[in-house]
C-alpha cells in the first residue's frame, strides 16, 4: 500500500507544469506592463506565492491519507474488476470529477468551516496567474475525502489523482484578465477566464456563483451561473477585505474569525450554525449571506 501511495504522489502533474506555469506568470506580468494594467501588486503576489509553499507543505500529510483511503475504497469495490483504463472509462470519469470539484468547490463557499480553509484563494484583491497558485490552505485537510467515492464506484486511484491533476492544470489559466471572452459555444459549455473572474468577484450579483472546474454546465444546471456584465466591472476580494500580507492571516485567518463568531453565541444551535451555515450568517445581526443579499438587491 505505501509503495503504491507514494508512486501516485511522486508523478503530481501538477508539480511537473510548474515551469509552464511560471513562465505563463512571466508573459503575463510583462503584457500587464506593456498595458498599463495593475493586475499586479509587489506585496500581494509575493504573499501569494508564499501561501503557494505553504500549502505544498500542509497538502503532505493529508494527500498521503487520502489516496492511502482511495486505495482501500478501491480494493473494497466490488467494481474495480469491471472499470477499466480504456477511453470510455476515462471520459466516465472525465465528468466525474469535474462534477465531484463542483460539488466540494460549492461547499467551499456554502459551509462556513469549509470557507475558512478556502477563502486564502479569494482574499486577493488583485487578479492574475499569482492568484492561481494563492491555493487554499485549510480545504487540503478534507480535499480528498471527496474523491474517495469515486474509488468505490471501481476507479483506480491513479486515475483519479491524474484527472485531479489535468484539473486543476486547465484550471490555472483562468485566473486572468489578458483574455476577455471565448467563442460563444466554448463559454456555453467550459469554464472559461470571464466565467472565473465572476467567481472572484465580490459585487453581490457575482457572490458564490460559477464554481466548475473545467465545465461550466453543472452551474448552468444547479442555478449558480452568472454571465459577467460589461456594465458592472468584477471587484476582485472578499466583502470585507483583509488589510494583512502575512502568510498566516492570509492562510488561517478566517478560522480565528469564525473561532470568535462560536464563542460569542450562547445557544449550541448557534454555533453549529456559524461552522455549518454559509459565510454571512449571525445570530445576532443582519444576515449577509450571498442568496439573502441578492434577494434583496432584486437579482434573484
Amino acid at each position: 500500500m505505501f509503495e503504491r501511495v507514494m508512486a501516485v504522489m511522486q508523478d503530481d502533474l501538477v508539480m511537473l507544469a510548474l515551469p509552464v506555469f511560471f513562465a505563463a506568470l512571466l508573459i503575463e506580468w510583462l503584457w500587464a506592463r506593456k498595458q498599463f494594467r495593475a493586475v499586479y501588486e509587489g506585496q500581494d503576489f509575493w504573499a501569494s506565492m508564499r501561501v503557494m509553499v505553504l500549502t505544498v507543505f500542509v497538502d503532505l500529510i493529508p494527500k498521503f491519507l487520502g489516496i492511502t483511503l482511495m486505495f482501500v475504497c478501491y480494493d473494497l469495490s466490488p467494481l474495480s474488476d469491471w472499470v477499466g483504463r480504456t477511453a470510455p472509462w476515462w471520459l466516465l470519469l472525465f465528468f466525474l470529477d469535474d462534477l465531484t470539484y463542483y460539488l466540494f468547490h460549492r461547499g467551499n463557499h456554502e459551509v462556513r468551516w469549509m470557507w475558512a480553509g478556502h477563502v486564502s484563494h479569494h482574499n486577493s484583491q488583485y487578479y492574475n496567474l499569482g492568484t492561481a497558485l494563492r491555493q487554499g490552505v485549510g480545504e487540503r485537510i478534507s480535499k480528498y475525502l471527496f474523491w474517495c467515492p469515486l474509488a468505490l464506484l471501481g476507479f483506480d486511484p491513479v486515475m483519479i489523482v491524474t484527472m485531479m491533476s489535468i484539473s486543476l492544470i486547465y484550471q490555472y489559466w483562468l485566473h486572468t484578465e489578458a483574455i476577455d471572452r471565448m467563442p460563444g459555444w466554448y463559454e456555453f459549455i467550459f469554464n472559461t477566464p470571464s466565467h472565473h473572474r465572476v467567481h472572484h468577484g465580490s459585487n453581490t450579483r457575482y457572490l458564490d456563483r460559477n464554481h466548475g472546474a473545467t465545465l461550466i454546465i453543472w452551474d448552468r444546471l444547479f442555478g449558480t451561473f452568472s454571465q459577467e456584465q460589461v456594465s458592472e466591472p468584477v471587484r476582485y476580494g472578499l466583502t470585507r477585505n483583509i488589510e494583512s500580507h502575512k502568510v498566516l492571516d492570509v492562510a488561517f485567518g478566517e478560522y480565528k474569525n469564525m473561532t470568535r463568531d462560536v464563542a460569542r453565541a450562547d445557544r449550541w444551535r448557534d454555533k453549529l450554525s456559524y461552522l455549518f451555515r454559509a459565510p454571512g450568517w449571525s445570530h445576532d445581526g443582519p444576515d449577509k449571506r450571498s442568496n439573502t443579499l441578492r434577494r434583496e438587491a432584486g437579482l434573484s
